[in-house]
């Protein structure tokens, strides 16, 4: 294939290179636009142009526009040339057509490579339309030569002659009767059958809304002779020519014998299933050694299998074990008759049977046998018919089951049966034998009231409620069922459950009473065993929180206008002594809390033990808030003086129940609860406190439950705008330059707005989330040193802050490490920023973890010193480099005399153990001239800079440079 490459610039060099570059195609140039038209109208074949943008006369724009509209030029590849600084002019060209784009100065490798790439795409489209016409010659050759017939057409209306026929094969003129011009004029609605009509054109209008891509059946064509073919017809939707018109195909097949075959069985069919489908038993025959010979259709119905499954089946297969023993052994029977010469030969067996179905199921059938015989009357096989009975057979067994289990159940009852007269005493017509367990007296004694009623035995209190609960059961004949006691011959009372119902005659008026009465004193003793322990804790005691929930739920819908509260007392700092002294210390500390507690509970002063270390008060009709305070107050002094010698505190939580609030649930109120309690124990570490609940406090625990929803989706996600870090720079006092930043993270979510870190990281610490945080504060931090280093800036370095919680896991020096190869971070420009805190845990371990970080290479800063967990006097100890001042002795710079602030004691202790030191929060000339004065190795804080972004601290660097260098000219 010939390649022919137009070259349009105004820069004669330019063209000439491109021209010298590519001698191995053929080359064209022109000077401008007019010119490059001009040399498309002359030239046939050309491929490939390469287009300036910027040119005298007619702009590369306009000649885009041009073959834009030009359908010759529809396969011609531009490229267009453009300055470094025009995208976009680049978007534009692509947008008018162009494939590519190459930026002057032109790379020439850069364009070699392209014109390339581009070539190759050229010769690759130039053969696959050969292949597209090979294909094309194949489908032509496919299609005349189909032995089904196929037209395809536009979407027009199938009833007008409109010439919708765009191609048709000379199969379909065969099986239509017509040619092609006599289909395009008729239409093909107007040659189909009528009776075929109406389901063809609704299928067809599918097609047309798209709200199907194809759809086929059998229909007439009329002949022009009025014979009628059937054909089997699929049509299918093609790509649409334009948003109006739609190609279709059609496939004809001529069905006419195969039809009329059809109708000629059908029609047969018809008569052979009347008989056998309205045939409920099924006949069949076996020869002597009963394998099935025959089987009528019905076995089908009857077993749900085909004949031929049936007489491929083994006997065992057919019968359950014992049911085939059983015909087996009829059958003998019965061949041990035919010896006997007076016996009747037309004589048949009928006997019930179990066989199995074609799901494996049993079904009971009744079979009727007679013998097979030849013309001499001697047996050669079995006859016979088989009926269904499973339903009958069931009923009959489930009645002899319902009277043995009857049998069972009234010599096992725990208690007794009965019949009984409605009437005031209950008069016994019938009683069953457990009636002497039961009650101590003999059944007879009560019959007739021989002896005694039954209305004696009732306990007299339960003796109005069972009647009253008996007539309202017979006035709508419902089951009865209901609990009392009754007084033994012995004179013991029991637990009784009576269920029965009334028996009505035929006018609907009560007849008789009949059920059972059982004995369920056990399951009462139970019962109420259980539901003492469902209601109480089982060490204090005390009703627990589920029967709590119970009574609150039950008087939340009183509203009756008493004033409700609870009070909780946590004593969960109780927890913290099991470690000193075990768990049976604490128990038994609770235990005599529990005490203390009881004795300010009455009728209107309930007491609860919610959880181990949990209890509540619930009280009802109070006075007023100062009730509540005063007896808040009492419970903290009975019990600061039981834990005093433990140096621990709780919390007491009050909540004052609003019953007019219909949201209000006892789920949420307890939450409510205990947030005040919680919100309690944080005032103060040693005493009780008392906190009422108000909506501030569910405000700040929401959002407290928000960052923590935020900071976990932050950890999970992969990217994010919600994490971002921010840099604040270090000056090196020295040089006055800046040597580092420290890495500030940020939270920002659309939810929350802005999340101050004293917010947002204690909560990542307690929730370990810090440790996936903090990997990726690492990781954008890391990104910005690259970017320092690209910037020109390789010998300025990052500080990052971890917590003591990252610190703490055994692999993070190595991950720490490994990720500053994995991202060729110099280790020199690293250093990490730990809090005093850190050496609260365990500091000789902390210690070791420094050490290791810093013989890598990486500097270990120690944040905030001065005000922590670290004393002056441990400070040679730290196995840090540097020591961070804490902001506190930099603000006390201001109201204090010089000569007395022991900040300068700091920096000289500092560098006697070979620390340097940095000062932050650095805000007042007057500080950052003591620290120059003093001797303080770097600095930080709004006086040089806020805490910047990315960009933003580039910038800085180039300003702070300038600066410099101006001063020091």
């Amino acid at each position: 294939m010939l390649i022919k490459i137009l070259v349009v610039d105004d820069s004669s060099s330019d063209r000439m290179i491109i021209k010298n570059m590519f001698s191995d195609y053929s080359i064209l140039t022109a000077s401008d636009g007019l010119e490059a038209m001009h040399m498309l109208g002359e030239h046939e074949g050309i491929n490939l142009m390469i287009l300036d943008l910027n040119m005298p006369n007619m702009d590369g724009f306009q000649v885009l526009e041009a073959l834009k509209a030009d359908e010759r030029f529809r396969k011609l590849r531009i490229i267009v040339l453009t300055n470094y600084d025009e995208l976009d002019n680049e978007i534009r060209g692509l947008k008018l057509g162009a494939v590519d784009y190459i930026r002057k100065p032109i790379h020439m490798e850069s364009l070699r490579a392209r014109i390339d790439v581009h070539v190759e795409l050229l010769r690759v489209q130039h053969s696959l339309e050969q292949i597209v016409e090979e294909q094309t010659f194949a489908f032509d050759r496919i299609f005349e030569e189909a032995p089904i017939g196929i037209a395809i057409s536009h979407n027009r209306d199938p009833k007008c002659s409109d010439n919708t026929i765009v191609r048709i094969n000379s199969e379909y003129e065969k099986i239509t009767g017509r040619t092609k011009e006599e289909l395009n004029n008729l239409g093909w609605a107007n040659i189909t059958h009528p009776d075929d009509l109406q389901e063809d054109m609704d299928n067809f209008r599918k097609l047309q809304a798209g709200e199907i891509r194809n759809y086929s059946l059998e229909k007439r064509y009329i002949k022009p002779d009025g014979a009628v073919v059937w054909v089997y017809l699929v049509v299918t939707a093609l790509a649409p020519i334009n948003e109006n018109i739609i190609n279709y195909i059609s496939l004809i097949q001529d069905i006419t014998s195969q039809k009329a075959v059809k109708a000629e069985l059908i029609e047969s069919e018809k008569k052979y299933r009347s008989i056998t489908e309205n045939m409920s038993d099924m006949v069949w025959q076996m020869d002597l050694n009963m394998k099935t010979t025959y089987i009528s259709p019905s076995v089908e119905k009857l077993l749900g299998e085909s004949p031929e499954e049936h007489m491929q089946k083994k006997l065992e297969d057919k019968f359950p074990e014992h049911a085939l023993r059983k015909i087996q052994s009829l059958l003998l029977e019965e061949m041990e008759n035919e010896r006997n010469p007076q016996i009747d030969k037309n004589r048949t067996r009928t006997f019930e049977i179990e066989h199995y179905k074609a799901d494996n199921t049993v079904v009971w059938i009744e079979m009727n046998v007679s013998y097979i015989r030849d013309e001499n009357g001697n047996a050669v096989g079995y006859q016979g018919s088989s009926r269904d009975i499973t339903e009958r057979k069931l009923a009959e067994i489930a009645l002899m089951e319902n009277e043995r289990r009857e049998a069972v159940l009234l010599s096992n009852l725990p208690g007794l049966a009965y019949r009984c007269n409605c009437d005031s005493e209950w008069t016994m017509q019938f009683v069953s034998e457990g009636c002497y367990e039961l009650t101590g007296h003999i059944p007879e004694s009560l019959v007739n009231n021989r002896d005694l009623s039954f209305n004696d035995l009732i306990v007299p209190e339960y003796r109005e409620a069972l009647r009253s609960q008996w007539e309202q059961i017979l006035s709508k004949r419902q089951p009865f069922k209901y609990e009392y006691e009754i007084t033994t011959a012995s004179g013991e009372r029991k637990w009784v459950l009576e269920m029965g119902q009334g028996v009505y005659n035929d006018e609907g008026e009560v007849e008789a009473l009949e059920g059972i009465i059982l004995d369920i004193s056990d399951r009462k003793e139970m019962e109420n065993r259980l539901r003492y322990i469902t209601e109480h804790d089982n060490w204090t005691g005390l009703y627990n929180r589920d029967y709590l929930e119970v009574v609150l739920n039950n008087d939340l819908k009183k509203r009756d206008g008493l004033n409700r509260a609870v009070i909780s007392i946590n004593l969960s700092k109780v927890q913290l002594l099991t470690a000193n002294y075990g768990f049976h210390y604490t128990q038994n500390l609770i235990k005599t809390a529990t005490g203390i507690l009881i004795q300010y509970c009455s009728d209107n002063r309930l007491l609860f033990q919610t959880y181990e270390n949990r209890f509540v008060f619930y009280l009802i009709d109070y006075k007023g808030k100062n009730e509540l305070v005063e007896f808040s107050h009492i419970i903290a002094e009975a019990l600061e003086t039981l834990f005093v010698t433990e140096r621990i505190g709780g919390g007491i939580g009050i909540l004052k129940i609003d019953q007019d609030d219909d949201e209000i649930d006892v789920d949420l109120l307890l939450r409510r609860l205990l947030i005040a309690s919680e919100r309690a124990i944080s005032v103060s570490e040693r005493d009780f406190e008392t906190c009422f609940y108000d909506a501030e406090m569910e405000a700040s625990v929401n959002r407290e439950r928000d960052i923590k929803k935020a900071l976990y989706e932050i950890s999970q996600s992969e990217q994010g705008e919600e994490l971002y870090l921010q840099y604040q720079p270090i000056i090196d006092l020295h040089t006055d330059s800046i040597c580092e930043f420290e890495a500030l993270a940020r939270i920002r979510t659309e939810e929350l707005g802005q999340v101050s870190p004293l917010e947002f990281i204690p909560m990542a610490e307690k929730t370990k989330l810090i440790i996936p945080i903090g990997e990726k504060v690492i990781i954008n931090a890391f990104h910005f040193l690259n970017k320092l280093k690209d910037s020109g800036y390789d010998q300025i370095g990052v500080s990052i802050n971890v917590s003591v919680i990252q610190l703490l896991k055994p692999d993070f020096p190595c991950m720490l490490i490994e990720l500053m190869r994995e991202m060729q971070v110099n280790i020199r420009n690293v250093s990490i920023e730990i809090t005093e805190s850190v050496f609260a845990s365990n500091y000789d371990y902390i210690n070791d973890i420094i050490l290791q970080l810093r013989k890598s290479g990486l500097l270990v800063y120690l944040d905030d010193f001065g005000t922590g967990y670290s004393s002056l006097a441990r400070e040679k100890e730290l196995k840090v480099d540097c020591l961070k001042i804490d902001k506190y002795f930099i603000d006390r710079l201001l109201d204090t005399d010089p000569n007395k602030a022991i900040t300068s004691d700091i920096i000289s202790m500092a560098h006697k153990h070979g620390h340097c030191t940095i000062a932050e929060g650095v805000v007042y000339e007057g500080q950052l001239q003591y620290l120059r004065e003093n001797s303080c190795d770097r600095v930080q804080g709004y006086l040089i800079s806020k805490p910047l972004d990315e960009r933003d601290a580039l910038a800085f660097i180039e300003r702070y440079n300038t600066k410099t260098s101006a001063v020091s000219l």
